[in-house]
């Protein structure tokens, strides 16, 4: 059995476990504006209930130099607080062991992205905040191999960490799941979480961006959590086309309610069996 990591308090709070009912991560990949990020939060509580809100102050992986950003860390994270300040919590993503402490005044959890997972010092830095730190899985490591970047977290006595599977990289451009990998992340201790939309990801594909096929997210996520996951992510636009990051991969917010209750029904009945 996984430990148990929670965010939030009272009804807001949420719960990562294999046998609490399914978490959601939702959000835009980027921070646009304010005022999308306030209606996005708000509308995404009003279909599912109390969730973890997820948005990048800089994207500093983007595919090319031309590529939006962020609003950059003062700016974005002060969006942030905003966020938190509606009792809804709060992951973003760090680039560099100094945005550890910075960030974790305005956010719940820190998110290592998935090329940076084997960086020491970042991880070292985010678990020293003592703040729920999220590790995205390499495309490029073995499903057990993110035990060891949990292991750099936790040496700073700090074991609130979740692990999420996004895919593995198969040839060029593309990316496959093993769902054998969800069970063997699991064997960790930590809650496992699993994202849905980079899953589908076509790395670089689009030349100077990353291409997407969305059409696959719910499969996969229907498949991931009849394996049995603690939480489900996904980046959310109400207009994926228009999206400043990530769009060719996002679900489409209008598409969230259904996906969701479609989830729940197979989360309640493999967690029955638990």
């Amino acid at each position: 059995m996984s430990r148990l990591v929670q965010v939030g308090s009272g009804p807001a709070q949420v719960t990562f476990s294999e046998s609490a009912p399914l978490a959601l991560i939702a959000g835009p990949c980027v921070i646009e504006s304010e005022e999308h990020v306030l209606w996005i939060c708000r509308r995404i509580r009003e279909i599912a209930g109390p969730f973890v809100f997820k948005a990048s102050f800089d994207k500093a992986n983007r595919s090319s130099v031309n590529s939006y950003r962020g609003p950059g860390t003062e700016d974005g994270l002060s969006i942030l607080g905003e966020v938190r300040k509606l009792g809804i919590p709060v992951l973003t993503d760090i680039h560099e062991p100094a945005h550890a402490e910075k960030a974790a005044a305005f956010v719940d959890i820190l998110q290592i992205p998935a090329f940076l997972c084997r960086q020491t010092d970042l991880l070292v830095a985010a678990g020293r905040t003592g703040k729920v730190v999220n590790i995205k899985k390499g495309q490029f490591i073995a499903p057990g191999d993110i035990a060891n970047a949990a292991e750099k977290v936790a040496s700073t006595g700090n074991d609130r960490i979740l692990l999420t599977e996004r895919g593995s990289s198969f040839g060029y451009n593309n990316l496959v799941v093993d769902m054998r990998g969800i069970a063997i992340m699991r064997r960790s201790g930590y809650p496992v979480v699993f994202d849905a939309t980079h899953s589908v990801q076509l790395p670089g594909a689009a030349g100077n961006a990353s291409g997407g096929q969305p059409e696959f997210i719910e499969p996969l996520a229907r498949a991931a959590t009849a394996v049995g996951v603690a939480g489900l992510f996904v980046e959310v636009h109400e207009a994926p086309e228009r999206a400043l990051s990530d769009g060719a991969n996002a679900l489409a917010l209008d598409l969230l309610p259904t996906l969701l209750g479609r989830l729940r029904a197979i989360d309640n009945l493999i967690k029955s069996f638990v």
